[in-house]
């Protein structure tokens, strides 16, 4: 090699070195300016960030205050980002408004100074032009600046408190008797017929079900998007799915009995598996509710108890039961569930005293037990078969007989009230109804909030009003298409006594066995009346933190309907309706002071023979559906802690 071409190959190579060296030292100033400008830009978002956080946090509005905007400045001033009035070099511009959701599902900011759901801030600095921007203008033929402006966007939400209110029969325990009286009514509703024990469903009242897992495994079974509760809610389902989502949740988890979780699996093969519900039927939560706000649990009992009621609610077949009720004997019950009840609400407390002023209310937590219709039969020979219909009657015979017999003419001799009878004569014949109806029809229980307080943690506080709504007792006949007729029920008179006569001859000895009905009239019995709706206000105060057991008040006002229908007894009517056409009214006068003394008596009997059935089967039974306005408890829980800003945008 000629020293002139290795002269030339190491100009070339330190050329290139050169060069190299060069494009090195550009591209370093480029990261280094590129890094400049990224470190002022993220230092520009923190103000704007921490600034949105601190007007929403705050609770600040722009109109007719400006408050939004003075805690946005005071904030960025603390941070070294102080805004002064005439600087255009930095800015910082803060906007109230809403925020909604696009048609591609994306949230979006909404301007509205009416409006404090979200702080908007956009704030903004001149920064020294970057190099490679300079260099572009240059050679675009474009003027240069020597100042860029950047930009940076937050937009805050304050979240708002969390309330949650639950309603309840304060069914504690299940006995025997009771189990017995689930099994029936519970299996009916949902078509088809259980045999839990006693230990059983005291199983099921001492379990709970987490709701936010039991909202995502129904929304993993109905293929909805996994966290779009609103969608959920809407979704149709059957009772068979509701049940068969809380039977995978109790699977997951590991504390569950496995006889509970087989219990449970027995009401589930029973349950409908047609698609006539919707989740938002059983729960009620609030458009915005934050999902941690759902981290609750569910009593398992309550939950097939309403799942229960709300499909008995859509069926138009009510659930026809026998009793065995000790020392009256069988009795029949129907009922029906007319208004599903609703087992819980979630939902900001601010939204709901506010939305108490719109017509009609809006953002309302509110719950409410099932309104049922129930029909209670009780057969003749039960009647016949209690000790005090018999002594009342033979009480009655003397008095009865001789008034039949006053009325009728009827050929008895006095001797021992017409007992003895040589050859031919007539004796009274006293008959008891062959059924004898007892209707109630019980409405809602309900409550909603209508105030809260958040001053501090120690003293917040829950208002809520509590609604028991009018029942109404009857006694005498009804129709069982009472059951299915959305009018106001017919309860008309029963003839509960019939005096009637037999023919009878030799001493009484040889008697006719067709007996005359209705000759001498009879006594009707007839009772109606209507429980008022009361309504109080109850205060959770302490009350509990969401994901915490409920804190549980009595509803205020609350009606005992057993003492109702007692007091609906004692205002038993019983009237005698005398043979049309056969009696003067002078006749009847002169009866007065008898007619008076067998119509307390036969009080007196009817009094007897329904008060034993009051407490088994009205109180047990609306106690089974979790509606006896006299039991009904309402649940509160208020966390005031889920009120802080957070970054939504």
């Amino acid at each position: 090699m000629s020293p002139r071409i290795g002269c030339r190959q190491r100009g070339a190579i330190s050329l290139m070195a050169a060069g190299t060296l060069a494009v090195a030292l550009v591209f370093l100033l480029l990261a280094v300016d590129s890094g400049r400008l990224y470190l002022d830009k993220r230092k520009l978002q923190s103000i704007a960030d921490t600034s949105a956080l601190e007007a929403a946090g705050r609770g600040g509005l722009c109109s007719p205050t400006t408050t939004a905007n003075d805690y946005a400045k005071q904030n960025a001033a603390r941070n070294g980002f102080t805004v002064v009035a005439g600087d255009s070099s930095r800015g910082l511009a803060v906007t109230c408004g809403t925020l909604i959701t696009n048609a591609a599902n994306i949230r979006v900011f909404s301007p509205d100074v009416t409006q404090s759901e979200a702080v908007r801030v956009v704030a903004t600095r001149n920064v020294t032009t970057s190099i490679a921007s300079g260099l572009w203008s240059l050679f675009s033929g474009g003027s240069a600046s020597t100042q860029t402006q950047l930009s940076a966007t937050a937009v805050a939400a304050y979240a708002p408190p969390v309330a949650q209110l639950s309603i309840r029969s304060n069914l504690g325990t299940v006995d025997s008797a009771k189990s017995d009286v689930l099994n029936l009514l519970m299996g009916r509703l949902l078509g088809g017929s259980l045999s839990l024990t006693a230990a059983g469903w005291n199983g099921l009242l001492g379990t709970n079900v987490n709701l936010l897992g039991y909202l995502d495994q129904l929304a993993i079974s109905l293929n909805v998007k996994a966290g779009d509760y609103e969608a959920l809610l809407t979704t149709a389902v059957s009772a068979n799915e509701l049940i068969d989502a809380a039977v995978k949740v109790l699977q997951t988890n590991g504390a569950v009995a496995t006889a509970v979780i087989n219990d449970v699996i027995k009401v589930q093969a029973i349950a409908p598996s047609t698609r006539q519900l919707t989740v938002g039927q059983l729960l009620k939560i609030a458009t915005g509710t934050p999902a941690a706000a759902l981290n609750t649990n569910l009593q398992l009992f309550q939950l097939l108890q309403t799942t229960a009621q709300l499909s008995s609610s859509k069926n138009p077949v009510s659930a026809a039961v026998q009793l065995n009720i000790p020392l009256v004997g069988n009795v029949s019950v129907q009922t029906k569930v007319i208004d599903p009840p609703q087992l819980s609400a979630v939902g900001n407390p601010a939204k709901a005293k506010a939305g108490l002023n719109n017509v009609p209310p809006t953002d309302q937590i509110a719950v409410r037990t099932a309104q049922v219709r129930t029909l209670i039969t009780v057969q003749a020979p039960v009647l016949n078969g209690v000790a005090s219909v018999a002594t009342v009657l033979n009480g009655l015979r003397t008095p009865v007989s001789n008034l039949v017999a006053g009325l009728l003419n009827l050929n008895i001799p006095a001797a021992v009230g017409g007992l003895l009878c040589l050859v031919s004569c007539e004796i009274t014949d006293v008959a008891i109804a062959d059924t004898l109806s007892i209707y109630l029809e019980a409405a809602s229980a309900e409550s909603h909030v209508t105030d809260y307080s958040c001053a501090t943690p120690t003293s917040k506080s829950l208002t809520v009003q509590a609604t028991t709504s009018a029942a109404t007792l009857g006694v005498g006949t009804v129709s069982p298409t009472a059951l299915s007729s959305a009018s106001p029920v017919v309860v008309q008179p029963l003839r509960l006594v019939d005096f009637g006569k037999r023919s009878c001859a030799v001493l009484n000895l040889l008697c006719s066995p067709n007996r005359t009905p209705t000759v001498g009239g009879g006594l009707t019995v007839r009772a109606l009346s209507t429980v008022g709706a009361q309504t109080g206000t109850l205060v959770f105060a302490p009350v509990a933190e969401m994901n915490t057991t409920p804190t549980y008040l009595p509803a205020s006002g609350s009606t005992n309907i057993v003492g109702s229908l007692s007091a609906t007894l004692s205002g038993l009517q019983v009237t005698y309706v005398p043979p049309s056409g056969t009696v003067s009214s002078g006749a009847l006068a002169g009866m007065a002071s008898t007619l008076n003394t067998i119509t307390n008596a036969v009080i007196g009997l009817v009094q007897g023979v329904l008060s034993p059935i009051l407490d088994p089967v009205v109180n047990s039974l609306l106690k089974s559906l979790g509606i006896s306005l006299g039991n009904a408890e309402v649940g509160a829980n208020l966390s005031c802690h889920m009120g802080r800003a957070y970054l939504v945008i």
